[in-house]
Formats: structure tokens, C-alpha cells, sequence
């Protein structure tokens, strides 16, 4: 294992050799043994300790065992502190102890799978961990790959071979990579063991989609790219064998430089939590300082005359120093005030929550088989605090099934349908389906209504035929016929399957292709065009091109894109053309529909063969690869003509504007970050209910300047003429939108309230106690000014004073960037979720990522918090396990703080009547035990099973949720009611038995007051109080908490019993002295009245805050609980009655996959197998009279939640 974690120089460049292992060996290249684990046998006891001790509370309380190790200064035995952080420290180390095995077990069940590894020209078998970089192995089917590969031949025509790449990327349709030509004919042994070519290429990274780099052989040098390369973590599928090149191996594998640790997150309560545990700290150290000064006083004034009797330890010579031994005996005896066991308890309770969001069968997607899942346990409260949402939009809000819809042709508009008066028919009213018969390769599932593209094609139009040649030739997509005419597409992304499946419905039918050719039928008749090269699509490019050679000879280009970029790249004799077509997409873009424009350029050979030059050199570039060859690309996409545009539904998920309406009203705020157009981001924001015609202004910035940015931020209204908003309050002077904003505000007048966050960020704004409802909608490049240094908080004041904030055409970087600007301005809590991995960025940035598992892999759900594979379950994570989260981690820490305080300062109060000589109340097992059994599992019960309203009534009243956002529930002042309350409660606890025992007398007139029994009726007191506490603290009672209470008082008592018990006595008479005390103690009747007393002075004071708080001043929880039990009562009454009675919209962007096509690879060849495509399909449901009902109930908010409540509902 040495060798795996040995460490080397950074590489520069790698060097690789074929069969030259001694070559190899002197760059010390990382062998392909793989740990992933941390710990041996030997190592892992002091290697886990040290990592615990790590942890500031485990040192602290490693600091206090070792002080209670000084007889001078511990008044307390050491097992009072020893057990409960040995406790501690076993649970965590098997916790780490059983992950570590089972990566122990993982690491060795891979490094020693088996692999045929070439060696002295023959093939041995060897383990994984063995292999190294440049040996030669061979794969066969379904067998994992070892390592980073270079194909070299495989069994497939022209070098090709299938993978399954699911553990890189989650992708599980097939992939494929093929060969060089120059090494695809070494598929003999005896030529591979006789090659020796040197690969050099790029250093070990973690880029899955690229590579690049050259093989140097027999004086020639070829270009390599990712298309070559066979990745770690992929399967070989439906190939027989192949051979490949070792380039890098185990760490420095692709797959291994992606296994990173994600960033670790922390919740607001946790950083809350380490605060007030510091000023603990604190506390504890000046109630130390106060004792020992009333020690070192009382030792001069009082002690000094009792030598004779209580002498000094020898090591004291004076009262400075007895008082200096005493701060560390009272920080040893008050440490309680911060136990140990609570940062354990707050892991259970968390693991608890994140089994509930597993388990729970309303986040179960039945279509897809996917559960909720928590991938994280320490974030669960904080799902109770969001106010604002980052979302993408495509597969996200939509289900990213694509649909082919319209087109634009030659500026003749197809995909309306007409009724006799010449109105457009709406779906439901629209005629049978176009049929499709005349084609027997036509896709039974695809449906389109406009019979006039149908005949157009029929005719022969040769701008329709041209259209659909284009979309049967210009993609990546792969093509399979498993039976006579039975086709299988498969695309890369959805889009591009939609538009190749519409050619092939209207007779353009792409039916299979070579690594230089394409077979198309078209109208029946089988063309092959010669592919001469592929222009791949990119983010950047956003388009693609396809240059192909027709039978006669005539060379074309192919290209499809967005209209942004293509429409910049046409010939200037396309102007009236581009005008109708523009119209189109802005009509298309107006429906939803996400649009793509298509064109074609002619092209002479001789310009053909000096741009392919050019092309070549550029591939064979050692620096700057991908920019040579955009700009060789830049330069044929140019003057093109303009074919027309297609246009393609996405549609809305279920349950969508549902979900927006409810966590609108719970005052979450929605930003749509988006890749596609403005026109297409704003039409989804109507439909999904995030902009509405209500709203008192939208506003647009597109500008490119940042003074044109900064001018549009301010105004209102420069392009709402494009978006059917309809409202009276536009103005042909376009104000300013902070005065416009600021001037209805103040037309509001004394009946508008604007509660303030109680914790204020900082930045504080009056925008966002504005009037009216206002959106904001922004443009990519505008955002690039947006969230410059000088303009970014400017940008976040506007759109924090917005309901809804849709960014359009964003990078995935700037969605991160977004979202990072509101986490460093906003004291708010941020979730981001997405479904692709060009969210992966926002995902990770945000407070809390929730990943979809929806049709672009797993790389979202991979980097999330939490996932789930439907929007809408968010409405449930937030408002009912969110909220119900955070409502139990602050009940779980309000009274955790107060119990302690309630038993620890008892412990101070004695400090006063015992000299100030630290010593305790309590019996030293009762300290040890208080924390770890009598009081630990009620507050765990609370802590997981704990709820005010039932999960209905928190989908039914959002508004339940604000108390999280507004931080109410736990901060400062909740914490420090509860240090008081604690305090006021020890303080009753010691004074009332201590006044009692002045006095009282047994049953045989003796003297009661000693320490025992005072200290056991003390002891008792505090039990019975916190148990009667922690019942009224409860708001939901189950089995499991009335067992965990009443059971903990009962073991009290068992144990108490037990310790003061002859039996023991008899084993160990040195550690339990006191026979018979706790029975004679509580057979006295003044010792119950005692505890009775206590109980009900300490009890009745939050019984009767609480009864006047419900009645003159009541949350909207106890509103609402009001008014379930009101609506029982009726019910009841009700079914006594009846037993005695019957005695739109804007312009869409193209969304093309955001990864690298398949281009250049199909340029050298594949033959791809496929399965069918298994697209789900969703249906929406109309929901919008319910919406407007939840509507109407948030501006209601003073009404009561049914007719049967006569209380108002406080928001």
C-alpha cells in the first residue's frame, strides 16, 4: 500500500511508452493500486483519536479529565468525566471504524480484480494494482476498464468499441470511442508486443470530457482526443475485446481526480451554537473566578482559624493559593453547563430527520422507482430557513421531453391548426393527427397536426425537402434497426432527437451511417452523402455543422444553432427572409416553445480542400487546440442561408405552479437561472404562476454596457411592450424603479406593515418594504455587468425588492456567481436545485443543493444535499421536513441549555454555604449518570419526534414557515430566556429544600438536614422538574416519548435505590457508604411536600406565561391547532346531528446537451447499437382555482384559517 500514497513531482506533461517499463518507471508514475481508505491496524487508534481531538469540545473535556487526575484540585472522581467522553469517542471511532473497513473492503476487492496485461509478447494474467502506466492489456465484454486507456484495436470494424459510462457521469446509454486509424489494425498479438509508440499528453486532471494529446510513431506524430480514450470506471459493451495503452493509473486517473470531498457545509445553527458555547465558556470561567475569590476570602478570614481542624493540603501555603486551586476544582464541577453528550444527541437527532425525508412515501416517484434522499445529515434544521430559491429551468420546472412542434420554412409558418371561422384550434379542439402511413419507417408515436407540412413535403417543395435533408444529416445522433424497419435512436440530447425523429416522420429517414458516410431515404429512395467533416457543438459555439459531399459531387454545409449566434452569420440576402423568420420565433418563443434556426452554405472544392488543410493543422496543434480550431470553424460559418427554424415543447412538470404558489406564500423567494432566452424563461414563468399579469411591473434589462445595464436597472418599462404584462401602472416616462417602487409605497399609507428581519444583513435596504409585486428579468451578458464590483449591490437591491427573478442565457459559472452575491450580501439561507451538470456549480455554492434526478444523468444529484426526482417534492422538503426540522433542533436545544443550567448551578449556590471548598450537591454517580441516562432520551425523543401542526396543516398554511426564515424560534434572546429560566430554576431548587432542612425533623424528631438526604432530595427535585418540563415542552405525544419520560423518571428511582442498597454496600463498601439513605430519606413526608413545593413554584410560572401568551398573544401554530380542535368538535357535533336526524410569453432558445458531441468521432467511424429511447411522459393538471384560492388566503393573512375559528391568524 506504500506504493499507492507515495508521493511525486508535479507533472507537466506525461510521457508514456509502450512495453518499455523501465522507460516508464523513471518518471515514477503512480502505480494503479488505489486507497481510498485512511486507517490500518496500526495506525487507525492513534490516527482516529488525533482526528477527534481535533474537535474543541473533545479537548476541552480532555483538558477537565486531566485536571480531575490532581488530588488537589478534583473534588470529583474521574469516571464522572472519563465515562460519558469514552462514550463518546467509541461511538465515533466504530462510526469511523466500520466506513473505513468497508473502503477497506471496496479498495481490495478492486485492486485485485484481474486483468490481461501484455508482458514479453504474451498475455498474463495480473491484478489491477499491478498494472502500469504504458503496459498493454486487454478488455473484454462487460469487463470494467483498469485504467485511463488509449484504445488501440478492438474487435469492432474500423477500431471502434461501446461503453457504458455511468460511474463517470450517470449517464447509462452507450457511448462510444474508436481507435486511430494508424493502430486499428494491431488487433495480433505479435504486433502489438513489437509496437513502442510514446504518447505524450496533458498531466493527470480531472476533466472528463477532454483530452488532448499526440502519438509519436514511426517518424510520425497523430492527434489524439477523448474520442480515443477508454476512462476508469466504464464498461465495455457489446465488444468482444480490445487493447489499449495504460496513460494514467489509479490516483491519477480520471475517475479518482474526480472522487474530491465535496465542500463541507455548516447550518446557521451550528455557527450559532459554537458562539453561545463560547460565551459559556466564558461564564463557567467567571463564575470560577467569583468562587475562588470567595475561597481565597473565606480561607484568610474564616479557614484560618480552624488549622486545627481542617488543615491546609501541604502543597497550600496560603489563601491566594487555595483559591487558585479552587478556580480549577469549580471549572471541573460547573463543566455540565456544556455536556459532552449534546454534540452526540444533535447527530442522532439529525440522522433521525434525514431517515424521515428516506422513508417518506409522498417523495416517492412510483414512474421512476426514485426515492428522497438526504446525502447529507447536517443541514436537515437549516431546510427550515430558506428564503431564496435558485432554479434551473429545463428538466428542472420542465420535464426536458422535447417535442416537435412548429417550423419555419422558407417564411411560411407550419404547426397551427385552423377551424372554419379561421381561429386557431386549441389543443382539444383540434382535428385526428396527421397520418403517417404513406411511410413505413415513419415513429408511431410522433404526432403533428398541420397537414399543410405534410403535403408541402408531398409536392416536392424544395425548401421543405432542403429543411428536413438538413435535420436528417446535421447530428450526432446514433442510429440502430434491430429488425427490418424497426429503428432506435439515440441522441445525446433530447432536442436533437425530437428534430431527426420529425425528418424521419416526413420521409427523410437518417437510417444508419459509416465513419465517412450517411445513409438517408428520402421520399423512399436510399441517398449516401460523404461526410466530409463535423463542426461539434460547444457551449461556447452553440451550433453545429455538418459539410457533406451529395452524389453528385456538390459539397455543402449543414449547420443548426441558437439564433443569437446564427442569425449574425448570414448571408446579407437574407434580410427580408430573416425578417418573417424573426417574426416566427418571437411567435414560437411566445407559446414556450424552445426555438433553433437552421441554414446551409455552398462550398467549391478548392476552398473545401485548403479549409480541411487548415482544419488538420489546427487538430495537430501541441498549444491552444480547441481555439485553432473555433477559429477554422468561425470561418466557413459564415454567409450562410437561411433555411428557416424548428420549434419544440418542453413541458412544465407536474405539480409545478402548485409548488411556486406555496412557497411563494411561505415568502420564499424564486430566481430562475437559466440557460435559454429571455422570451422562453419569461413565457415559463407565466405559466409555472411566478410572473403574473397582477404584478404592478416587469422589468427587462438587456443592456450590453454597463451604463446601459446600470440606466435599465433603474428604469421601468424599457421593453415590457414585449411581455403581456397588463398593467395600469405603466408610464410613457419610464421612472426610475427604486422611485417607482418607492412612490407606491407611499401611496400605501398606515395600513401596510412591513415586518423587519430580525437578523439584518447587511445590506438594508427600503426597496423591500415596497408596495406591489414586482419582477425582474435579465439578460446573460447583462448579468456579466450586473455583477461587477461597482454594480453588484445596486443589481441585488432591485432584485431583492422582486417576487421573481428570471437571469436568461447564464453560464453555469454565473449561476454560481448569483447565488454567491446573495450568500455574501443577504443574511439568508439559499438553496439551489438543478438537474444537469451545468448546475453543478450553483448546486455546490448554495447553503443547500438539491439535486433532480431527471434525463441529463446524475452529476446534479452526485454534488447535491438532498434529491428527489420531481420538483414539486420540494414543497414537502421545505415545508414539512424542513420546518418540522428546525423546530425540533430548537426545542431540543432550548431546553438541553436550560436542564443543564437547571443542574449545574445548584453547584454554585452550595459554593456559598460550604466555604466555597467546591463541593458537590449531587452524589458523583448522579453527575455522571444526569446527562447519559436520565435525562438524555425524552430530549431525543423530542428532538426527532417532535411536531406543532400536522404535516397537512403545514401544506396548508405556508405561512407556518416564516419563523424559521426569521430566525424566532432559536437565537440569543431565546437562548438567554433559557439560561434564565435555568438559573431561576436552580436557584428554587437549592434555596426551598435548603430553607426546609433548616428547620424540619423526621417522624422520630430528629434532625433531617444532612448532606445525604439533602442531596437526594435535591437530585430528585431536579429530575421531576425537568421531566414535567420536557412534557410541556412537548407538542406531539407518542409511545416512544411518554416510555422515554416516565421510563427515565423510573430508572432514576431504580437506580437511586439500587446505590443506597446493602447488596452493594457489601460488594463495594469504599464507593456506596450511605445504606438506607435514599429509602429513609424519601419515607419522610416533609421531604415530598419538599419536592412537591419545588416542582410546583418552578413548573407554575411557565404554565402560566405559556396559558397567557395562547390567549392574548398566540402564534399562528397555536392558531392553527385552535383550529383543528374547533374543526373536530364540529365534526363530532355534526355526526351527532346526522345519527339523531336519520334515526402565456416570449421567444425560446435552443437547448443543445452541455457536453461535447459526438462529431469528431463519427468522422472516424462507429456503428453504434442502441435501445429504444424510454421517454417518460407527465401530465399537468390544472390547478389554477386553487392557486387563486392560496392566494387570497395570503392576502387574508388577519382572517381565521376555517369559519369555525374565532381567533386571528397572526402571520
Amino acid at each position: 500500500m506504500a506504493l499507492c500514497a507515495k508521493k511525486r513531482p508535479p507533472e507537466e506533461e506525461r510521457r508514456a511508452r509502450a512495453n518499455d517499463r523501465e522507460y516508464n518507471e523513471k518518471f515514477q508514475y503512480a502505480s494503479n493500486c488505489i486507497k481510498t481508505s485512511k486507517y490500518n491496524i496500526l495506525t487507525f487508534l492513534p490516527v482516529n483519536l488525533f482526528e477527534q481531538f481535533q474537535e474543541v469540545a473533545n479537548t476541552y473535556f480532555l483538558f477537565l479529565l486531566i485536571l480531575q487526575l490532581i488530588p488537589q484540585i478534583s473534588s470529583l472522581s474521574w469516571f464522572t468525566t472519563i465515562v460519558p467522553l469514552v462514550l463518546v469517542l467509541t461511538i465515533t471511532a466504530v462510526k469511523d471504524a466500520t466506513d473505513d473497513y468497508f473502503r477497506h473492503k471496496s479498495d481490495n476487492q478492486v485492486n485485485n480484480r484481474q486483468s490481461q496485461v501484455l508482458i514479453n509478447g504474451t498475455l498474463q494474467q495480473e491484478q489491477w494494482m499491478n498494472v502500469c502506466v504504458g503496459d498493454i492489456i486487454k478488455l473484454e465484454n462487460n469487463q470494467f476498464v483498469a485504467a485511463d486507456l488509449l484504445l488501440l484495436s478492438s474487435s469492432e470494424p474500423h477500431g471502434l468499441c461501446y461503453i457504458e459510462t455511468a460511474e463517470l457521469d450517470g449517464e447509462t446509454n452507450m457511448k462510444v470511442r474508436q481507435a486511430i486509424p494508424v493502430t486499428s489494425e494491431l488487433g495480433d498479438i505479435s504486433k502489438l508486443a513489437k509496437f513502442d509508440g510514446e504518447v505524450i499528453c496533458e498531466p493527470p486532471n480531472n476533466k472528463l470530457d477532454k483530452f488532448s494529446g499526440t502519438l509519436y510513431w514511426k517518424e510520425n506524430k497523430f492527434p489524439l482526443s477523448n474520442q480515443n480514450m477508454l476512462l476508469r470506471g466504464c464498461v465495455l459493451r457489446n465488444t468482444e475485446w480490445c487493447f489499449g495503452l495504460v496513460i494514467f493509473a489509479g490516483p491519477d486517473t480520471k475517475l479518482m481526480q474526480n472522487s474530491g470531498r465535496t465542500k463541507f457545509k455548516r447550518t446557521s445553527i451550528d455557527r450559532l451554537m459554537n458562539t453561545l458555547v463560547l460565551w459559556i465558556f466564558g461564564f463557567l470561567a467567571c463564575m470560577g473566578v467569583i468562587l475562588a475569590i470567595g475561597n481565597a476570602i473565606w480561607e484568610h478570614e474564616v479557614g484560618t482559624h480552624f488549622q486545627v481542624y481542617l488543615p491546609w493540603d501541604e502543597a497550600v501555603d496560603s489563601a491566594f493559593f487555595s483559591g487558585f486551586l479552587s478556580f480549577w476544582s469549580y471549572i471541573i464541577i460547573l463543566n455540565t453547563v456544556v455536556p459532552i453528550s449534546l454534540y452526540v444527541s444533535v447527530e442522532v437527532i439529525r440522522l433521525g430527520h434525514s431517515y424521515f425525508i428516506n422513508w417518506d412515501k409522498k417523495m416517492f416517484c412510483m414512474k421512476k422507482r426514485t426515492p428522497a434522499e438526504a446525502r447529507t445529515t447536517t443541514l436537515n434544521e437549516e431546510l427550515g430557513q430558506v428564503e431564496y430559491i435558485f432554479s434551473d429551468k429545463t428538466g428542472t420546472l420542465t420535464q426536458n421531453i422535447m417535442v416537435f412542434n412548429k417550423c419555419s420554412i422558407n417564411g411560411h409558418s407550419y404547426g397551427d391548426v385552423f377551424d372554419v371561422l379561421g381561429q386557431k384550434a386549441e389543443l382539444g379542439e383540434r382535428p385526428e393527427p396527421i397520418d403517417f402511413s404513406f411511410n413505413p419507417l415513419a415513429d408511431k408515436k410522433f404526432l403533428f397536426w398541420d397537414p399543410s407540412l405534410l403535403e408541402s413535403v408531398k409536392i416536392g417543395n424544395p425548401h421543405t425537402h432542403e429543411f428536413f435533408r438538413l435535420l436528417s444529416l446535421c447530428h450526432t445522433v446514433m442510429s440502430e434497426e434491430k429488425n427490418e424497419g424497426e429503428l432506435y435512436y439515440k441522441a445525446q440530447s433530447p432536442d436533437e432527437g425530437a428534430l431527426v425523429t420529425a425528418a424521419r416522420n416526413f420521409g427523410f429517414v437518417f437510417r444508419s451511417r459509416t465513419p465517412k458516410t450517411i445513409t438517408v431515404h428520402e421520399m423512399g429512395t436510399a441517398i449516401t452523402y460523404q461526410l466530409l467533416a463535423i463542426l461539434d457543438f460547444n457551449n461556447i459555439r452553440k451550433r453545429m455543422s455538418v459539410i457533406v459531399r451529395n452524389p453528385e459531387g456538390k459539397i455543402r454545409l449543414y449547420c443548426k444553432g441558437a439564433d443569437t449566434i446564427l442569425l449574425d452569420r448570414l448571408h446579407h440576402s437574407n434580410q427580408e427572409l430573416l425578417n418573417t423568420t424573426t417574426d416566427h420565433l418571437n411567435e414560437y418563443a411566445g407559446e414556450g416553445l424552445r426555438t433553433l434556426v437552421l441554414a446551409y452554405k455552398d462550398l467549391d472544392e478548392e476552398y473545401y480542400e485548403e479549409w480541411a488543410e487548415r482544419r488538420l493543422r489546427a487538430s495537430l496543434a501541441q498549444d491552444s487546440r480547441e481555439d485553432r480550431l473555433a477559429s477554422v470553424y468561425e470561418e466557413v460559418e459564415s454567409d450562410m442561408m437561411l433555411l428557416g427554424a424548428t420549434a419544440i415543447e418542453d413541458k412544465l412538470q407536474q405539480g409545478v405552479p402548485e409548488t411556486i404558489a406555496l412557497l411563494t406564500l411561505a415568502n420564499i423567494k424564486i430566481w430562475v437561472l437559466t440557460g435559454d432566452k429571455q422570451e422562453t424563461a419569461v413565457n415559463i414563468g407565466y405559466s409555472c404562476k411566478m410572473l403574473t399579469d397582477d404584478m404592478t411591473e416587469v422589468f427587462i434589462v438587456t443592456g450590453h454596457t454597463v451604463l446601459e445595464v446600470r440606466e435599465e436597472l433603474r428604469s421601468a418599462g424599457g421593453r415590457r411592450e414585449a411581455l403581456p404584462v397588463r398593467s395600469p401602472h405603466s408610464c410613457p416616462e419610464r421612472p426610475k424603479a427604486r422611485e417607482k417602487m418607492m412612490d407606491s409605497s407611499r401611496t400605501v399609507g398606515n395600513g401596510f406593515t412591513y415586518q423587519e428581519k430580525l437578523c439584518s444583513s447587511r445590506l438594508t435596504s427600503v426597496l423591500e418594504a415596497v408596495a406591489g409585486e414586482y419582477a425582474l428579468v435579465i439578460n446573460g451578458h447583462s448579468l456579466a455587468h450586473a455583477l461587477e464590483a461597482d454594480m453588484e449591490l445596486e443589481f441585488l437591491e432591485t432584485a431583492c425588492a422582486c417576487k421573481a427573478v428570471i437571469c436568461c442565457r447564464v453560464t453555469p459559472l454565473q449561476k454560481a456567481q448569483v447565488v454567491e452575491l446573495v450568500k455574501k450580501y443577504k443574511k439568508a439561507v439559499t438553496l439551489a436545485i438543478g438537474d444537469g451538470a451545468n448546475d453543478v456549480s450553483m448546486i455546490k455554492t448554495a447553503h443547500i443543493g438539491v439535486g433532480i434526478s431527471g434525463q441529463e444523468g446524475i452529476q446534479a444529484v452526485l454534488a447535491s444535499d438532498y434529491s428527489f426526482s420531481q420538483f414539486k417534492f420540494l414543497q414537502r422538503l421545505l415545508l414539512v421536513h424542513g420546518r418540522w426540522s428546525y423546530l425540533r433542533m430548537c426545542k431540543f436545544l432550548c431546553y438541553f441549555f436550560y436542564k443543564n443550567f437547571a443542574f449545574t448551578m445548584v453547584h454554585f449556590w452550595f459554593g456559598f454555604f460550604c466555604g466555597f471548598s467546591a463541593q458537590t450537591v449531587y452524589d458523583q454517580y448522579f453527575i455522571t449518570l444526569y446527562n447519559i441516562v436520565y435525562t438524555s432520551l425524552p430530549v431525543l425523543a423530542m428532538g426527532v419526534f417532535d411536531q406543532d401542526v400536522p404535516e397537512q396543516r403545514s401544506m396548508e398554511y405556508p405561512k407556518l414557515y416564516e419563523p424559521g426564515q426569521l430566525n424566532l424560534l432559536f437565537n440569543k434572546r431565546e437562548f438567554f430566556i433559557c439560561i434564565a429560566q435555568g438559573i431561576y430554576t436552580s436557584v428554587l431548587m437549592f434555596f426551598i429544600p435548603y430553607g426546609v432542612f433548616a428547620e424540619a425533623t423526621r417522624d422520630d424528631g430528629t434532625q433531617l438536614a444532612d448532606y445525604q438526604s439533602f442531596a437526594v432530595t435535591v437530585a430528585t427535585s431536579l429530575v421531576i422538574v425537568v421531566s414535567m418540563q420536557i412534557g410541556l415542552d412537548t407538542g406531539y405525544w407518542t409511545a416512544i416519548n411518554h416510555f422515554f419520560i416516565w421510563g427515565s423518571l423510573a430508572v432514576y428511582f431504580a437506580i437511586l435505590f439500587a446505590m443506597h442498597s446493602k447488596g452493594l454496600f457489601d460488594m463495594f463498601p469504599n464507593q456506596f457508604r450511605f445504606v438506607g439513605n435514599a429509602q429513609n430519606t424519601l419515607a419522610q413526608p416533609t421531604v415530598w411536600l419538599t419536592i412537591v413545593l419545588t416542582t410546583v413554584v418552578c413548573i407554575m410560572p411557565v404554565v402560566a406565561f405559556r396559558f397567557l401568551k395562547l390567549n392574548l398573544k398566540p402564534d399562528l401554530s397555536d392558531t392553527v391547532r385552535y383550529t383543528q380542535l374547533v374543526r373536530k368538535k364540529q365534526k363530532a357535533q355534526h355526526r351527532c346531528m346526522r345519527r339523531v336526524g336519520r334515526t402565456g410569453s416570449r421567444r425560446s432558445g435552443y437547448a443543445f446537451s452541455h457536453q461535447e458531441g459526438f462529431g469528431e468521432l463519427i468522422m472516424s467511424g462507429k456503428n453504434m447499437r442502441l435501445s429504444s429511447l424510454a421517454l417518460s411522459s407527465f401530465t399537468a393538471r390544472s390547478s389554477s382555482s386553487w392557486i387563486e384560492s392560496l392566494r387570497r388566503k395570503k392576502s387574508d393573512s388577519a382572517s381565521s384559517p376555517s369559519g369555525g375559528a374565532d381567533k386571528p391568524l397572526k402571520g
